[in-house]
């Protein structure tokens, strides 16, 4: 395939920091959704506020997601039409993303992309390549993610009542509004960590199969190989955080419930670890998934009627086909290449 498959290389990992972007700006919301909502920052602030704390999540967490998207699918490197699979792989991912985004739902970015990696796998060898209990994990954490999510924002929202019920609700919003800058740079640092890393994932798969790196190789930051991997899959999601996500912004942040400053701030937080405890075990979490939950959790402490559920439901809906949608597109765009190629 010689420098034709070269070329094609580099079109999937500038195919790979295409999709990093858009995630930035498509998972932007989750971010900046509630700290804007609540009018703690402007949105042009937020963005800049979000993107820094996604860059510097580089230096706080080890690669495990990136090793685990690399994963997904078992590669041959002798077999270099694999360079193909990740990069229809990745056509299925970007595809839903800019119909969800267009569309104003927060679906996950994470789901796209295995389903895509997925889809283009099977289509080409089979289910017997994938990895499915690297799968099976991710899938376990649909329903987990947002439901960890939703039970310690409730926890916390019930302990900062009882902490602050002798305080004036003047001085609680004070108090909250200063404390969300600090949730909002713990959730970026979460999803710039978690998000960022799956597009490292797809780079070290795509040069696993040309053969650049073998197949066991893991991501390092002290590495100078992964050190640049690394620094422009955190570059290339900050950035997409600055170009923003509003459409979604207003799903997560204005529509879901009526925030506060507090609720916020408990959101956030518990968004926040619920992240960094998936990154930690190598998972790819849904960022969208873990805040909705979260955003519901706090809902939960007041009224119930004060939850748009309609919203929710949607949003719950479009979790559950993200996966085999992105498949099928991934699938489609593999049998394209195949026959445009000549078939391999």
């Amino acid at each position: 395939m010689g420098n034709g498959l070269l070329i094609v290389v580099i079109i999937t990992i500038i195919s790979a920091l295409f999709f990093d972007v858009i995630n930035g700006f498509h998972d932007a919301a989750n971010s900046i959704a509630t700290v804007v909502s609540t009018k703690v920052l402007s949105p042009k602030y937020a963005v800049y506020w979000a993107a820094f704390f996604n860059f510097v999540a580089m230096f706080l967490f080890s690669p495990r997601v990136a090793n685990t998207i690399s994963k997904i699918i078992a590669i041959n490197p002798s077999d270099q039409a694999f360079v193909y699979v990740v990069l229809a792989g990745l056509f299925g991912a970007i595809i839903w993303d800019l119909i969800t985004w267009w569309l104003g739902l927060p679906t996950s970015s994470s789901h796209a992309l295995i389903g895509g990696l997925a889809g283009a796998g099977i289509c080409y060898k089979g289910i017997h390549i994938i990895n499915w209990h690297m799968v099976s994990e991710t899938l376990y954490f649909i329903p987990l993610a947002p439901i960890l999510g939703l039970v310690l924002a409730f926890i916390i929202m019930i302990s900062v009542y009882w902490i602050f019920r002798k305080f004036r609700p003047h001085t609680v919003d004070t108090i909250f509004r200063k404390g969300q800058l600090v949730s909002a740079a713990m959730y970026s640092i979460g999803h710039g960590a978690n998000d960022a890393q799956k597009t490292m994932g797809v780079i070290l798969a795509v040069l696993v199969a040309y053969g650049a790196f073998p197949p066991d190789k893991v991501l390092n930051i002290h590495d100078g190989s992964s050190l640049l991997i690394i620094l422009g899959c955190q570059t290339a999601i900050a950035g997409g955080t600055v170009l923003g996500g509003w459409r979604i912004v207003k799903t997560m942040g204005m529509k879901l419930t009526k925030l506060r400053p507090v609720h916020g701030f408990c959101a956030e937080t518990a968004g926040a670890f619920t992240i960094y405890l998936a990154t930690i075990l190598g998972i790819p979490v849904s960022t969208t998934h873990t805040i909705a939950g979260s955003i519901v959790g706090v809902g939960l402490t007041g009224n119930l009627s004060g939850i748009k559920w309609k919203i929710a439901s949607r949003i719950v809906i479009s979790w559950f086909v993200t996966i085999p949608f992105a498949a099928t597109v991934s699938a489609i765009t593999f049998i394209i290449i195949r026959f445009i190629h000549g078939g391999f």
